[in-house]
């Protein structure tokens, strides 16, 4: 007798399978992020001035996942209405100092 449960797991692999390629992303997927990360790109290159996105460029070649936090924490004050004009380095800075002190408490 097979369990009800494996049966439904199968069926669901099998249905993945037929239509994205087993795990693999379909290209639908792939374009979509893609879309969405040239979104990002381009919103992250409106809000920052060249010397904060210079810095900002630094910070992600020594520490990726910092750098996307920067980003994800901008890209928020964006949304939220809380960004007027351009951010400069000096408030990039001032950004960094903040969530540096958030993690170390």
């Amino acid at each position: 007798m097979e369990d009800p449960e494996l049966a439904a797991i199968r069926a669901a692999r099998m249905g993945q399978g037929a239509q994205g390629g087993g795990g693999q992303p379909s290209g639908d997927d792939q374009a979509k992020r893609e879309a969405e990360e040239q979104m990002r790109r381009d919103l992250l290159a409106t809000v920052l001035d060249p010397a904060a996105r210079e810095r900002l460029a630094r910070i992600a070649l020594v520490s990726p996942e910092r750098a996307q936090q920067i980003e994800a924490i901008l890209l928020r004050m964006v949304q939220a209405g809380q960004l007027r004009g351009r951010v400069s380095e000096e408030q990039l800075i001032g950004l960094l100092d903040q969530v540096n002190i958030m993690r170390i408490n």
